[in-house]
């Protein structure tokens, strides 16, 4: 009997390839949506005073959300051994659009805060979780362009949250912007009907037969049943990122991966006000954040295929300074053209650097340390996607939101150097072992 799947199997794998991608793309579009649509309408929250809103509170608003995604994040691994990934997508989309509900209500900086903390546990969550939803069914050889193209729906999430805003806020108001966030909630029951479970977490709960028969029926592979780590060998995977000398290079990753949520998330959310600061209307600001996500897009779309051909970490570096040029440029007031070009090209870097530093990491850790190194340099990062929304609204605060930009970059150039100099410190030890370069996704 041949082992090769028949025409129809194929087939019908590649449609369930396509079901499970495009449902998780939607619900990563929603997510993006959800994230951005913040920044979107600050401009017009401080402009108008909105629950008597400073700058300093609205920094802080923007850090409930991110503080929200690092508890989502954290804890999502946990439940999702628990309930299944399946059902963990469902009510992350259930959290962050009710939530969004929270915020179209609120009469209060307390309630709107909670509503961003509330968005920021779902939105956290949901991410990881979808991509480990399509690594299980992308096509054979295809799982880096898979999470590649997922990616791109949380750009195109940006991009939309800028087009709620200006179509919106003028002749409905700004709570409009929040319940078109509500409106995700409808696609809660889809996705609980269409979306197969995870393959992975099937195996994982004895649940064989249904995975076999559901991997038959669309002629995917049945993963092979994994040993869970004890609490133990977590700990023991931990604490070798710091025995020798090693504490020095996961520290250098720690820092580097501050630094570049601390620019992600920093500029996501000011970006539109700090435009404005510097002269541009709140329709061209608004732009300014399509043309940013565009940007980003094509980024991510760019990025693996770069770091295949020069090396991750070598890409990373570069990435960073770009962006680091590109996001000093944006305090320097320009034409409308040449802003608008500066935008996209620093959307093109910023959003795809942060990517490279888990690359980068990959590549340089032993493969039975790899997943704790990985996942521990993008928890540390977490701290800057929290540090750096407070940091803009400070700065505004102080009367300094001309320097925005420039703290901004200076994130990217201390980024820079650290993934650089953990580079050259490892390069020996990548070049001995043979690594190979290994595109992680991850947000």
């Amino acid at each position: 009997m041949s082992s090769s799947p028949s025409p129809l199997l194929s087939a019908r794998g590649g449609r369930l390839a396509l079901l499970v991608v495009g449902l998780c793309w939607l619900a990563v579009l929603f997510d993006g949506l959800d994230m951005f649509i913040y920044g979107s309408v600050l401009p017009h929250l401080l402009a108008t005073r909105t629950f008597g809103l400073t700058a300093d509170q609205a920094g802080d608003l923007g850090s409930y959300a991110t503080f929200g995604m690092l508890v989502g994040a954290l804890v999502a691994g946990t439940i999702a051994d628990r309930i299944g990934r399946k059902k963990l997508m469902v009510a992350c989309v259930t959290v962050f659009s009710l939530a969004s509900g929270l915020c179209a209500m609120s009469e209060s900086v307390a309630v709107f805060g909670l509503g961003r903390t509330l968005a920021g546990v779902g939105l956290g969550g949901l991410l990881p979780t979808a991509i480990s939803m399509v690594c299980d069914y992308a096509p054979r050889g295809r799982g880096a362009l898979v999470i590649g193209l997922l990616m791109t729906a949380h750009h195109a999430g940006g991009i939309l949250s800028a087009y709620v805003a200006k179509w919106l806020i003028d002749p409905v108001g700004w709570r409009a912007a929040f319940w078109v966030c509500v409106l995700p909630l409808l696609f809660a029951p889809v996705l609980a009907k269409l979306l197969p479970e995870s393959l992975t977490f099937l195996v994982a709960k004895g649940r064989g037969e249904e995975a076999r028969t559901l991997a038959e029926r669309y002629d995917v592979e049945v993963p092979a049943a994994r040993a869970g780590a004890s609490a133990g060998d977590r700990w023991t995977s931990l604490a070798n990122l710091f025995r020798g000398n090693e504490w020095i290079q996961t520290l250098l990753y720690w820092a580097a991966s501050f630094g570049g949520l601390l620019l992600v998330y920093g500029v996501a959310t000011w970006l539109p006000t700090l435009m404005r600061a510097e002269g541009y209307a709140l329709g061209s600001a608004l732009s300014f954040v399509v043309v940013f996500n565009l940007g980003g897009i094509v980024g991510m779309l760019v990025a693996g295929r770069a770091a295949d051909r020069f090396g991750a970490p070598r890409v990373s570096a570069l990435w960073f300074a770009l962006t680091a040029a590109g996001v000093f440029l944006l305090g320097v007031h320009m034409s409308t053209a040449v802003t608008m070009i500066v935008v996209f090209l620093t959307g093109v870097f910023l959003n795809s650097a942060q990517t490279m530093i888990y690359a980068t990491v990959s590549i340089r850790s032993a493969a039975g340390n790899r997943a704790t190194a990985v996942g521990w340099t993008s928890g540390m990062g977490r701290f800057g996607a929290v540090f750096g929304p407070w940091l803009g609204g400070q700065l505004l605060a102080s009367g300094n939101g001309d320097r925005g930009f420039t703290a901004f970059a200076v994130a990217g150039l201390s980024s820079m150097v650290f993934i650089g100099i953990a580079a050259l410190r490892s390069s020996r030890q990548a070049v001995d072992s043979g690594s190979e370069p290994k595109l992680v996704a991850a947000h």
